[in-house]
Formats: structure tokens, C-alpha cells, sequence
């Protein structure tokens, strides 16, 4: 049987809405939307789509950190804008964390996310190839 870890950040919405920031399941790692927060649940860079989106993949490395993985681990990448025109802000910003990863990832433009400051939303999976216990 495979272990299943949960992963939480603390946020309000983790537990009025029943979900976590990751789950690990054996060497699979899958990282929920992902925003410009801080860790005092404020919003990073707002109007900018390039420094949330910095913010948004830090907060994806800490959580896949949390969950023995790593950005490099990292298999598939999902990416929700506000506004598509900003595509190339948001495409330098992943770049420069998965340039040499290059994930299969979707940039996708959605009418709005859930406070309207924010303005990129990140998931993330991972597949971990070395040894987990409990995998």
C-alpha cells in the first residue's frame, strides 16, 4: 500500500474548503493552484503578473520541498491568467524556473481567479524516482 501525505500551508481555504497544498502519493507529488501569496496570506506583486508568478512557483517549490520533492521533479506544469496578453511576463517567469526542466505545461486564460488581485494561479506535478518510503 502506498503512503498518502497531505501537505498543508495553513491557509483559511485549506480547511473551509477541504483540500491541501500538495499530496504525495508514493513518488507522485501533485501541488494544488498555487497564488502570489505571502506567507501572511497577503498578495505578492500585485498588478504584476511577472513577480506573482515568481511568487506563485515559490510557493509550488515549497510546497513540493515539503513533500520530498523538488522543482526538478517537477513533470507537468498547469498556469491560469487573468489576462492571456501577459503571457510573456508569465512565460519568462517559468522559464527562468524550469528552463532546464522544461515540464509539459498549459497556459490557460480563465475569467478571473478567486480575489480579483490575483492574477496567475500555478499546479504542479512531480514524479520523485528515488527511494520513498512507504512508495
Amino acid at each position: 500500500m502506498m503512503r498518502r501525505e497531505n501537505v498543508v500551508s495553513g491557509t483559511e481555504w485549506e480547511e473551509s474548503v477541504g483540500y491541501s497544498r500538495a499530496v504525495r502519493r508514493g513518488p507522485f507529488v501533485f501541488v494544488s493552484g498555487t497564488t502570489a501569496t505571502d506567507g501572511m496570506g497577503g498578495i505578492v506583486g500585485e498588478g504584476d503578473a511577472y513577480r506573482q508568478t515568481v511568487q506563485a512557483l515559490n510557493n509550488v517549490r515549497v510546497a513540493l520541498e515539503a513533500a520530498g520533492a523538488s522543482l526538478e521533479d517537477v513533470v507537468r506544469t498547469r498556469i491560469f491568467v487573468t489576462d492571456l496578453r501577459r503571457w510573456p511576463e508569465v512565460g519568462r517567469a517559468h522559464a527562468e524556473v524550469f528552463g532546464g526542466v522544461k515540464p509539459a505545461s498549459s497556459l490557460v486564460e480563465v475569467s478571473r481567479l478567486i480575489d480579483p488581485r490575483i492574477l496567475v494561479e500555478v499546479e504542479a506535478d512531480a514524479l520523485v524516482t528515488d527511494e520513498y518510503p512507504g512508495a
